[in-house]
C-alpha cells in the first residue's frame, strides 16, 4: 500500500497533464470541425459525437479503467429526450459521452471558463447555470426549452451535485418541468462505480475500477402527462436508484434482515 498511494499520485498527475495537453490540439480540430459543418449541420450533430470522441479518449487511455455499456441501442438519434442521470463522480460526463449521443449538458457557469475543455463547451452550445442565481436558473430553462423544441436531446442531473456515497438524493424538479413542458420522454440513465474510480473532491486515481453506464427504456410522455412534477421526480429517482449498486447492496441487506414469516408472505 506505501507504494500504491505514491504511484497513483504520479499517474494522477501525469493523466492531468495529458489532458491539459492533448486539449489544446483537440479543441483546434473541434473548431474546425464547427466551421466546416455549419452549413449543413445546425443541429451540430457531427460535433457533438467528435466531443464524444474526445471524451472517450481519455478513459481509453486510462489503463486502470474499464466501461461497461449498456442499453446503447435504446436511444433512437432521430429522437430527443431529456435525459437524466445519477451523478457520482467528475467522471460521469465522460463515462455519459461513451454513449455517442448527440445532446447537450446543463453544467456550472465556471466550468465554461477552463481553457480548451470549457471553450468547447461554448463551442458545442452547452447550457450554463451559475447555482443560487434565479435568473441563471430561468435562462437555463429557456435554453433547453429551445434546444427540446429543435430536436435536440438535453441532459441533466437532477440530484444537483454528485453524490460522495453513491446514495441517489431526491431529484429537483427542473428536468421533470421541461419535459412535461416540451411533452418529451424521459430517459434515465444509471452510472455506477465512478466515485470508486475518482471520488468526490479528488484528483487522485483509487485504483482499477469497471465502471457502467445503463440505459433505462424510456418514458413516454403519455405515462406522467397526468403526473405532478413531484410525482415524476419521484418515480424517476426509484427508477434509477433501483439500478444504482449502493441500492442494491441495502436492498439485499434489508432482504437478509427481514423475518422468515415476512419472507413467505411477500414472496
Amino acid at each position: 500500500m506505501r507504494f500504491k498511494e505514491p504511484a497513483y499520485i504520479l499517474l494522477s498527475y501525469t493523466y492531468i497533464a495529458f489532458i491539459g495537453i492533448s486539449s489544446a490540439f483537440l479543441f483546434a480540430a473541434a473548431c474546425v470541425i464547427r466551421i466546416v459543418t455549419w452549413p449543413f449541420d445546425r443541429r451540430l450533430v457531427i460535433l457533438n459525437l467528435f466531443s464524444s470522441f474526445w471524451a472517450s479518449l481519455y478513459l481509453w487511455c486510462m489503463p486502470l479503467w474499464s466501461v461497461k455499456i449498456q442499453g446503447r441501442n435504446k436511444m433512437d438519434m432521430k429522437k430527443s429526450y431529456v435525459v437524466v442521470s445519477n451523478h457520482q463522480s467528475q467522471l460521469d460526463i465522460l463515462v455519459a459521452y461513451r454513449l455517442f449521443f448527440p445532446f447537450r449538458w446543463v453544467s456550472k457557469a465556471e466550468v465554461f471558463k477552463l481553457p480548451f475543455i470549457g471553450w468547447n463547451m461554448v463551442l458545442n452550445g452547452y447550457v450554463r447555470l451559475k447555482r443560487g442565481d434565479k435568473q441563471s436558473v430561468k435562462q437555463m430553462m429557456e435554453q433547453c426549452e429551445d434546444l427540446l423544441s429543435r430536436n435536440i436531446s438535453v441532459i441533466i442531473f437532477p440530484e444537483g451535485t454528485r453524490s460522495k456515497t453513491g446514495i441517489v438524493k431526491p431529484f429537483k424538479p427542473g428536468a421533470f418541468i421541461l419535459a412535461k413542458k416540451m411533452k418529451k420522454p424521459i430517459l434515465p440513465l444509471v452510472i455506477n462505480n465512478t466515485k470508486d474510480a475518482l471520488p468526490k473532491y479528488s484528483l487522485v486515481i483509487r485504483g482499477r475500477q469497471k465502471m457502467q453506464i445503463k440505459v433505462l427504456d424510456e418514458i413516454p410522455f403519455s405515462q406522467f402527462a397526468h403526473l405532478e412534477v413531484e410525482q415524476i421526480a419521484q418515480i424517476v429517482q426509484k427508477r434509477i436508484s433501483s439500478h444504482v449498486r449502493e441500492h442494491i447492496t441495502i436492498e439485499q441487506a434489508r432482504t437478509k434482515r427481514k423475518p422468515k414469516y415476512l419472507e413467505n408472505q411477500f414472496s
